[in-house]
């Protein structure tokens, strides 16, 4: 599983929120998140300003009525603004200012130094050796913008697929060389991003990732070590799962059950990798609730083996953001990826291009990560479950 987001170049200052509503009204006091509880059940998930953008110029592209309905709804849906460039950034104060009280502001911190160093999609911006970027340039404007809006809820999710890869992926050099700015620049960004108003989620790829019973304990170990050498910010509430992914909640038996190799796999849904990796995170001392994504698990049985990870064809919004998931372990649902928006190029001749995106359960033609893709976000609508 390997995700990216748009990567827009803005002149600086320059950036306003599209398409934006009328101006939310701000909590008339500072927000202080108890991380000891789930702040799921007090807020709801923003529909951010720049999805909506995205999702209403989809909505004008589409000439069936009833389908431009349905697409319609999917503005009003929350879900989690990705941070992935320095530039970037730029988008967080418009979205803070279209943020009512009773909503949270999901952000996605995502920019490490050597960025998904198992993918060539989903590449960052900074070399390998480049931490003090990451801290000076990325982490700490962040810091400050959040420290400036302190009535305002953020939950943040921090750095997709970094963690995970140094456990399943140390053979390869480029992990090898990312490992330390990762353990690094983690635990720089959860000891400064550790404030009031901020609720904190640590990815932990998914149950067909971490969930192998080989890699529950290294997993957990892994994510602990970085969570400690932060100094244990109270205000981690654990981990996220399935993030841009296509994993099931309960499917039972699992969509890989059949595998030749499933006795190695005990996980073979999400609810189970949670109460599994949930219960080796907290062994290791670290917080053990999770946030599950699912904005695109609607559809199960596409995918020929558990890492397909890009533009899955076939695949249908799923169910929308609640706190409501019958699981105490598990804090909500939530809409990690924004639907639309691509994996990974398919053209072969990209520099970008992994093979992953030109396999045969991959959507075709897909354009560059990030990049709005209509086509599949009309599929994906049409998939829906529930149905909008």
């Amino acid at each position: 599983m390997k995700v990216t987001t748009t990567v827009a170049v803005f002149a600086a200052g320059a950036l306003a929120a599209p398409n934006r509503r009328a101006a939310a009204a701000a909590c008339s006091s500072a927000v202080k998140l108890d991380a000891s509880t789930n702040v799921w059940k007090n807020y709801k998930l923003h529909a951010n300003t720049f999805y909506r953008s995205e999702v209403e110029k989809a909505v004008e592209a589409i000439s069936d009525s009833s389908l431009k309905a349905q697409a319609a709804k999917v503005a009003d849906v929350g879900s989690f603004l990705w941070i992935d460039t320095i530039e970037n950034i730029a988008k967080v104060e418009p979205a803070i200012a279209d943020t009512p009280c009773e909503d949270i502001l999901g952000l996605v911190i995502y920019d490490l130094p050597g960025r998904d160093c198992a993918a060539k999609a989903s590449n960052g911006e900074l070399a390998y050796n480049e931490i003090s970027r990451y801290k000076s340039e990325y982490i700490d404007p962040i810091v400050a913008i959040l420290k400036k809006n302190p009535n305002t809820a953020f939950a943040l999710l921090i750095e997709p697929d970094s963690l995970p890869n140094l456990v399943t992926n140390a053979d390869l050099s480029t992990c090898q060389e990312s490992k330390s700015a990762y353990e690094e620049g983690v635990a720089y960004a959860l000891k400064n991003l550790n404030l009031p108003n901020v609720v904190m989620y640590i990815d932990a790829g998914h149950g067909g990732w971490l969930g192998w019973d080989a890699n529950l304990d290294p997993g957990a170990e892994e994510l602990a070590k970085v969570y400690k050498n932060a100094g244990s910010p109270k205000q981690v509430r654990g981990f996220a799962t399935n993030i841009a992914g296509w994993n099931a909640w309960d499917l039972s038996p699992g969509e890989f059950s059949k595998a030749s190799d499933a006795k190695y796999n005990s996980c073979q849904n999400e609810k189970t990798y949670v109460q599994k990796f949930g219960a080796a995170l907290k062994s290791a001392g670290h917080p053990s609730y999770a946030i599950m994504d699912t904005g695109r698990n609607a559809v199960t049985g596409l995918r020929k083996e558990w890492g397909d990870w890009c533009n899955v064809d076939g695949a249908g919004f799923g169910k929308r953001p609640t706190a409501d998931t019958g699981d105490s372990n598990t804090d909500a649902f939530v809409w990690g990826k924004p639907g639309g928006e691509s994996d990974g190029t398919s053209d072969s001749g990209a520099t970008r291009y992994d093979s992953f995106c030109g396999k045969d359960d991959a959507y075709k033609p897909a354009p560059e990560a990030g990049t709005w893709n209509q086509d599949y976000f009309e599929m994906l609508l049409k998939n829906a479950n529930p149905q909008f």
